[in-house]
């Protein structure tokens, strides 16, 4: 696994791809946190981090996809599955690999941003006014909802050898996991508690709650479910293209 870990990351650097996630997500949120009026913090009378962790899972829903959709596409557009496949590794080994690798890129375009809560922490009014508790809950939960993405990013490139189409369908993916269910809750044919329950299914009931700064084991566990689970779906595609 390592070794999977250890190729893809001097991908990413080797190339523009890791400097071009890295920079397009810390431009965008920078702009929209101290630039744009509507969301700047400099207009705003409270210390928050609030449009960060609201604008953060938007971006990320096509950031991601970015990254991961070179995972398998581009292994089967060169040929190379086939040499990775003879190799002595699982399939499980390749698979976490290719996940951790582009989870840590995304947690390398996370840190800068820890400067915001650093400008936050001083301008506050005392100095350090503002809810850490809650800002740290976010970013776990912000760290976690990476996870699910980077996860439905590599199954989407494991099922198809076109990068781009890999792309749009790992973003639809992420989108529907993200909003579809409560979408589909505003149906009449849900009523009562039953709304609720079909929202739970979604990441945004789940990544609400965590970033009110509540670190429900419930949440934990929905989100390393779907984890685990998307995973397993990129298991069964390599197996399926081995049959």
């Amino acid at each position: 696994m390592l070794t999977i870990f250890s190729k893809e990351i001097k991908a990413f650097f080797s190339s523009l791809i890791g400097y071009i996630v890295i920079g397009v997500f810390l431009l965008v949120t920078g702009l929209m946190m101290f630039v744009f009026p509507d969301t700047s913090l400099l207009d705003s009378s409270y210390a928050t981090m609030d449009q960060l962790f609201a604008l953060a899972p938007i971006i990320f829903m096509f950031l991601i996809p970015a990254v991961t959709m070179r995972s398998f596409a581009e292994e089967n557009q060169t040929g190379t599955i086939e040499l990775l496949a003879t190799r002595p590794l699982r399939d499980i080994e390749i698979v976490l690999g290719k996940f951790l690798a582009s989870l840590i890129l995304v947690l390398i375009a996370l840190i800068p941003t820890l400067f915001y809560y650093y400008s936050i922490h001083q301008l506050g009014s005392p100095v350090g006014n503002l809810d850490s508790g809650a800002i740290m809950g976010s970013y776990i939960g912000l760290f976690l909802l990476a996870g699910v993405y980077t996860a439905i990013g590599v199954f989407a490139s494991s099922l198809i050898d076109n990068q781009i189409v890999s792309f749009i369908l790992a973003t639809f993916l992420c989108f529907f996991m993200y909003w579809g269910f409560l979408f589909l809750s505003k149906l009449p044919v849900f009523f009562g508690k039953t709304d609720i329950l079909v929202q739970m299914f979604g990441i945004d009931y789940h990544y609400s709650s965590i970033s009110r700064g509540v670190l429900d084991t419930r949440d934990l566990i929905y989100f390393l479910s779907v984890i685990a689970l998307f995973v397993a779906m990129t298991l069964v595609s390599l197996e399926k293209r081995k049959w």
